[in-house]
């Protein structure tokens, strides 16, 4: 009886700890994270894309040096499956004029290496902007000086398909310097991936489209066009996490927008707009990068020319603004700025001073302080997570 009453012992024992390592390993797993970073590398010292580890638990970076060499690869956007990598080439001419580049990698998840698929050109000059959908499917551009969108299907091994859908912008702004005409700056998905919006600095506009997932076809919603003040200059769009509110920074205007948000038919009403710098600042400024953190609290700017990031806390029943200070530790044109995934540290990147300067995210009141760690990355624009094994 003895024996058996060991045996029995031993055999729950181990059950217990198989029970627990299937737990623990999903958990463990998911702190662990590869890094990309899109540059400029035209008259920099950067030669493409930049890759990095880091684990969440212990906030530990690890370079792992060029990921992939390839052109102006400013914005990034990584498949919903982790398996790829999109890149726009920001250039005004590739293969033929007008048109700039898409890049489409792998991600071999043990060395970080990015490993080429294909390149289709972009269909407008100078793409600032890309995102996948939720599916995986599409990959969604925004072409900056050609004024346009365009969509392109993923096949099964990666690669992107010719264009199914191109959508050109009329019009132009106030400002006859920067608004000759449009300027698709971002385009971004609504959750059940029915919607696209897109911020055109040119026009003062945020534009609703239908989104076809199934085709590939965005559709222009008659009269869903949200209008800003005559040369604001709309950037980027932020969604809050409840999905009642959005944010839009205007590049020119140096300002964020608050807007109640429509799920069901794509509509946002302007509730608030509200200055990123100080009331007594002179200098040039221009508005880059807005996002809100995932507990939902508060909203993050940045702004080159003031060289810093604001944060302002968000209402939870109303979605307004209120400012609550900013940094500008380290900090030199902050063009774009990405939260990790643990919704703990801010990475900054700054493009004038080749570097990546990370912040702590204080919960309690939104504050940003230094971690102390700085990455040294030529012309940096835009940072994106994965998730590893």
């Amino acid at each position: 009886m003895q024996i058996i009453r060991h045996v029995l012992r031993t055999f729950v024992s181990i059950c217990l700890l198989l029970s627990v390592l299937a737990f623990a390993s999903p958990l463990a797993s998911a702190q662990k994270y590869l890094f990309y970073v899109g540059t400029y590398t035209q008259d920099t010292k950067s030669k493409g894309i930049y890759a990095y580890r880091y684990d969440a638990v212990s906030k530990q970076i690890t370079s792992l040096g060029l990921a992939a060499e390839t052109t102006n690869p400013s914005f990034l956007a990584i498949s919903p499956n982790g398996r790829f990598l999109y890149a726009v080439n920001e250039v005004p001419n590739y293969k033929g004029p007008n048109s700039g580049g898409v890049s489409a990698f792998s991600i071999d998840k043990a060395s970080g290496k990015l490993i080429f698929l294909n390149e289709v050109p972009s269909r407008g000059a100078d793409p600032c902007y890309i995102t996948v959908d939720k599916t995986g499917k599409y990959v969604l551009v925004a072409n900056y000086t050609g004024g346009s969108l365009a969509v392109f299907p993923v096949l099964e091994d990666g690669k992107l398909g010719e264009a199914s859908d191109f959508v050109q912008h009329t019009g132009h702004g106030a400002n006859p310097q920067r608004q000759e005409g449009p300027h698709a700056h971002s385009i971004d998905l609504s959750p059940d991936n029915r919607f696209a919006f897109v911020d055109d600095l040119g026009l003062d506009a945020l534009l609703t489209y239908k989104f076809d997932s199934h085709t590939g076809k965005l559709t222009a919603l008659n009269g869903v066009v949200t209008k800003f003040d005559p040369g604001a200059g709309p950037r980027h769009f932020a969604l809050h996490p409840s999905g009642k509110f959005a944010y839009v920074i205007a590049e020119m205007q140096m300002t964020v927008t608050a807007l109640t948000a429509n799920l069901e038919d794509g509509t946002f009403k302007q509730l608030q707009t509200i200055s990123t710098v100080p009331p007594d600042f002179k200098g040039r400024n221009d508005d880059a990068e807005v996002a809100v953190d995932p507990s939902g609290r508060y909203l993050y700017a940045s702004n080159r020319g003031h060289d810093s990031i604001i944060w302002f806390a968000i209402d939870p029943g109303k979605g307004t603004l209120s400012p609550l200070g900013y940094t500008a530790a380290m900090i030199k044109e902050p063009r774009s700025f990405e939260i990790d995934p643990s919704g703990t540290l801010l990475f900054a990147e700054n493009q004038k001073s080749d570097n990546i300067v990370v912040y702590r995210m204080d919960e309690k009141n939104g504050s940003l302080t230094p971690t102390g760690q700085t990455l040294d990355v030529s012309s940096p624009v835009c940072v994106k997570f994965v998730q590893v094994p």
